[in-house]
């Protein structure tokens, strides 16, 4: 009979001893999900973590009312003295939608960069940071005509000059 009871202890314990370890393991996965849902994890986690493939870049020709795709500017400085440009300018986005109104309204983006670079100072033209902040001026000017006829403005990432001549 005392090898009875020894038997129960033994079965008794690890009985007790499986208990305690469902117990544990029940407890840290009801932790582990009080955790993921009080950190606000949507189940995007995984989603988030794999690299978001970037959209391909649209570079679209700003075009002249005749279909040229260059701006021919005349120009005069302080002196009088009578400058030329001419301007290729393309706009780079990764949304179709500002591709679409920029085709849509390009004679109001034409006339609005014509005004632009028609009233630059000349002078400001002779140093690569003056093209730069033309430049810069050309694509904040775009942006915020994109944003008026109901496009992504600030998806102008910017006006390139691909090619630019000064006489």
């Amino acid at each position: 009979m005392a090898e009875d009871s020894n038997e129960n202890k033994g079965k008794g314990s690890k009985k007790k001893l499986i208990i305690i370890l469902a117990a544990v393991v029940l407890l840290l996965g009801i932790g582990a999900g009080a955790f993921l849902f009080l950190m606000g994890d949507d189940g995007s986690s995984e989603a988030s973590a794999k690299p978001a493939r970037p959209t391909e870049a649209i570079y679209v020709k700003i075009r002249t009312l005749e279909g040229r795709p260059m701006f021919v500017a005349g120009l005069q400085n302080a002196t009088g003295t009578q400058h030329f440009i001419q301007v290729y300018a393309e706009a780079k986005t990764r949304n179709p939608a500002v591709e679409s109104v920029l085709n849509t309204h390009m004679p109001l983006f034409v006339a609005r960069l014509n005004t632009l670079f028609t009233t630059t100072n000349p002078d400001s033209l002779r140093t690569v940071e003056g093209v730069r902040a033309l430049q810069q001026e050309a694509t904040e000017l775009v942006r915020r005509l994109v944003n008026e006829r109901g496009g992504p403005g600030d998806a102008v990432e910017i006006v390139l000059f691909t090619d630019f001549v000064m006489q």
